[in-house]
């Protein structure tokens, strides 16, 4: 199986795989991989299963993450679990779940434990924190980045489909791709930081790893709304994915501005992945960064540094010792893109109180804002695209700018070190960047995080399918008022749309069917023809049914759909096609028979 949310969710509402069989095997996995270091603390198990257990009573239709085993950054509260932020002295014990967490459970989540991380979330490295150094799953001696080191690491090694980091200047993007998996950032105030260790209050954001960007985006649309928990929580209407634009305009960095200080198999990668969006049929429009650049330097020489330091202002004065220096200068020999330390001793904020709001320097953040708005103007389509490499603070400016960003693989190069880019738009685009964003992923075709797990095929973008419903492709005898298409009405079948096949397949005119029927069989990508069908939704249990009718020689298969997607539907098998006539030129089995059954003239 493959172990994408979308298909535990899907196994579990089948019954093919219980929940508690699911947290069964993170808890096995994790201790398989026996590296201490992701986790800080981990659930009971026997809690975590018996939690399972009871999801199975509710209505698991009204549950988009039924089951799902989940990792939570330790900077993020758990009922339960300590919260430390990675530093022992400053734990505590929450009185509740942080708002992020209770709407992962109440969309049907089970968490598994608190991940590790940078201390106090201030680091991009991941090797700041006196519970160790998680070991990158994709090259042992690469730093596995940070902040968000355990919760990616988590995902990347298959311990869990899904994880929550946070996202203050890159924390949420860096480990992502540092780990060859998605890293989604949104908008701020999107999701409630009620509950998470403020890192800098007004720029912090609950951040979601996973395998694909489908089930990062499901995650999002269970914990998006507002929230009067958090001051900083806005209601920000999530829009619906999308297919793929016909014409986009895609901003890129100026020649010159991007720095891959002698790194060929990086600006190499670049390359690449710039070719691939020209290949998806994206227009690039070359922009100056400067306006990002300029907005970076104000995370560090503006009031947010103060905002960080009142958090740990109390113990810093009484246990000065238990805060870790931030000294980046031992990475335990791993390599690193990143050579920044944060040192939180000398942050010159000693006369910072509680009510410090960043307000500082708005003349130099306002004019960056405003040039910032002018490159999305001048890219058209609101999206930039930059890579996440060592250059620049090419990621810090990001939350300064109120943008929602989007970290995804892009490629593994010659040394397995995984190249990942950032997709990156004004706020409340998050819906935008993804609908974008998962088809240059699946046209990767990367295997997901570590274990070699293969992409799964788009799942179209359908409106009207309920939590319990499975949509079907259908090509011949039960289209609509076709000879067959009762079959599907009496199970309750729905039309949702007809659309057609990638130019992958031939459709010929069985021989000896009642009545008669066409057989679709797969060919090499682009030898075939686009093939006319109708997508139908039935319910699981009369998918079940309908599928145990199908008689030989016609099965169910995985379809690509014209915009990339995989459906299910009707394939032949390719032993039945001989003497079969060729009918891919009419371009549907509606068309063939309309002429077959034509009055001759």
């Amino acid at each position: 199986m493959t172990e994408t949310v979308a298909a535990i969710v899907a196994a579990h509402r089948a019954g093919t795989v219980s929940p508690a069989r699911t947290v069964a095997r993170s808890f096995q996995r994790i201790r398989d991989h026996n590296d201490p270091a992701i986790f800080i603390s981990l659930r009971d198990e026997r809690e975590a299963l018996a939690e399972a257990e009871t999801l199975t009573k509710k209505d698991t239709a009204q549950l988009p993450l039924y089951g799902v085993p989940v990792a939570v950054k330790d900077n993020i509260d758990v009922l339960g679990l300590p919260t430390t932020a990675a530093c022992p002295a400053f734990a505590y014990s929450p009185t509740h779940d942080a708002t992020s967490v209770a709407r992962l459970r109440a969309a049907g989540v089970i968490v598994i434990g608190k991940t590790n991380l940078d201390q106090f979330a201030t680091g991009l490295v991941g090797v700041r924190s006196p519970y160790g150094i998680p070991n990158n799953p994709m090259r042992g001696d690469l730093i596995p980045g940070g902040s968000s080191s355990g919760s990616a690491v988590a995902v990347s090694a298959g311990l869990v489909p899904l994880a929550l980091g946070t996202d203050t200047a890159g924390s949420g993007r860096v480990p992502a791709m540092l780990n060859n998996i998605v890293g989604l950032k949104p908008s701020l105030g999107l999701i409630s930081t009620a509950g998470v260790v403020p890192a800098c209050r007004t720029l912090d954001c609950v951040s979601i790893f996973s395998l694909t960007v489908d089930d990062a985006m499901t995650a999002l649309a269970a914990m998006a709304g507002p929230d009067g928990a958090d001051p900083f929580s806005q209601h920000r209407p999530l829009a619906a994915m999308q297919p793929f634009p016909g014409q986009i305009r895609l901003g890129v960095p100026r020649q010159g501005q991007l720095i891959f200080f002698g790194d060929k198999a990086a600006e190499n990668a670049y390359g690449d992945a710039v070719a691939r969006w020209i290949a998806l049929g994206a227009t690039l429009v070359e922009c100056d960064l400067e306006p990002f650049y300029e907005t970076a330097r104000l995370l560090y020489e503006g009031p947010w540094v103060a905002e960080r330091y009142l958090v740990i202002r109390n113990l810093l004065a009484s246990s000065p010792d238990a805060i870790s220096p931030g000294d980046a200068r031992d990475h335990g020999g791993r390599l690193t893109p990143h050579r920044r330390g944060y040192i939180c001793r000398t942050i010159p904020a000693a006369g910072a109180t509680p009510h410090h709001r960043a307000c500082f320097c708005p003349s130099r953040r306002t004019g960056a804002a405003d040039s910032a708005d002018r490159l999305f103007d001048c890219a058209g389509a609101g999206q930039s695209d930059r890579t996440q490499q060592p250059a620049r603070h090419l990621h810090q400016f990001v939350n300064l700018l109120d943008l929602c960003g989007l970290a995804l693989p892009a490629s593994i190069r010659s040394d397995d070190i995984p190249f990942g880019i950032t997709l990156l738009a004004p706020a409340g685009h998050d819906a935008q960047l993804a609908s974008i964003g998962r088809v240059f992923h699946a046209d990767t075709r990367l295997a997901m995080g570590s274990r070699n797990l293969q992409q799964p095929p788009l799942a179209p973008l359908l409106t009207g399918v309920s939590g319990d419903e499975i949509a079907i492709a259908v090509v011949g005898a039960h289209l609509s008022g076709m000879a067959l298409n009762g079959e599907l009405k009496a199970l309750g079948g729905r039309l949702l749309q007809a659309t057609a096949t990638a130019p992958d397949y031939k459709l010929y005119a069985l021989k000896g069917t009642t009545p008669p029927k066409p057989g679709m069989l797969r060919v090499k990508p682009g030898a075939g023809s686009a093939i006319q069908l109708e997508l139908w939704a039935l319910s699981a249990a009369a998918f079940g049914k309908f599928v145990a009718s199908i008689p030989p020689p016609l099965s169910i298969g995985t379809i690509r759909l014209a915009d990339g997607s995989g459906m299910k539907g009707f394939l032949v098998e390719p032993a039945a096609i001989d003497g079969a006539r060729d009918i891919s030129a009419f371009g549907g089995w509606r068309a063939f028979m309309a002429e077959a059954t034509a009055p001759a003239k």
